[in-house]
């Protein structure tokens, strides 16, 4: 006698695919960013994101290499969506830390996100170890949390960048070329090099940087597919890890910046 599929546990519902647009998927992601996101409404919202990625055309997900370039693509699609907080606000949202306290609390606090992301990301998974598997693919899933991480990651990279008074300048398009690159590579941006567009992240050099950090999360973000709680918790640690290293190392690159140009205002002044 056939068993009747269990329902998914409330949370991690996986919404069926739409077809949308760039803004959407944008807006999505950025609601995954947020410091205080609880961990139902950032299953939620990872399931959401899910269907919405599979409405993108999700076929080259399932060859290696298109893969890679597909989400590529869709990072820096949802690179200028991302909200990254100014000074100002970031001195309202932590008042009386200085740069080092205040930075070393947004890296935390990214970390913990990421975390979250990954626990997420489990929970999801473990849908498809209970309920009707056409729900949802592997390729899908590892897409999902990988963008969401990154743009975690983006956003910190940008608030790092105010703490220390060097916020990124030019158009959205021009800010988000230049948070992706330094993500891609681990490192402040360098205020000497002027403004790019979008042509920058397409280039060859650029691209296989992008795809190389990507490549690396991909495989990261396996952990995921592991069955029920395990791959959560796993998945969870892994990308806190991840996520501290990129923090730390561009909060080193910036301090050093720091160093060179003293005249910067402090940040409780």
């Amino acid at each position: 006698m056939n068993q009747p599929d269990r329902a998914p546990e409330p949370g991690t519902e996986i919404v069926p695919a739409t077809a949308t647009s760039p803004e959407e998927v944008g807006r999505t992601v950025a609601a995954l960013t947020a410091d205080d996101l609880a961990p139902g409404g950032r299953r939620r919202i990872l399931g959401r994101l899910a269907g919405e990625i599979r409405g993108r055309g999700v076929g080259r997900l399932f060859r290696p290499g298109a893969a890679l370039r597909w989400v590529a693509d869709l990072v820096t699609d949802v690179a200028p969506h991302v909200p990254v907080r100014d000074r100002e606000t970031l001195r309202r949202h932590f008042p009386g830390l200085d740069d080092t306290e205040l930075a070393e609390r947004l890296i935390r606090n990214a970390a913990r996100a990421t975390a979250g992301v990954g626990a997420a990301g489990g929970g999801v998974a473990a849908v498809e170890w209970v309920a009707t598997p056409t729900l949802l693919s592997a390729p899908v899933l590892l897409a999902t949390e990988t963008v969401a991480v990154v743009a975690i990651e983006i956003k910190l990279i940008g608030e790092l960048h105010e703490i220390y008074g060097r916020p990124i300048t030019g158009t959205v398009t021009e800010r988000a070329v230049r948070l992706v690159e330094a993500w891609s590579g681990r490192r402040g941006v360098n205020p000497l090099v002027p403004g790019v567009g979008v042509a920058a992240v397409l280039g060859t050099t650029t691209r296989k940087e992008l795809q190389k950090s990507l490549m690396k999360r991909f495989g990261r973000n396996l952990t995921s597919l592991g069955p029920m709680l395990t791959g959560a918790a796993v998945a969870g640690y892994l990308n806190r890890r991840a996520t501290l290293q990129v923090g730390e190392s561009v909060h080193k690159d910036l301090r050093g910046q720091a160093l060179t140009t003293p005249d910067r205002p402090a940040l409780g002044d």
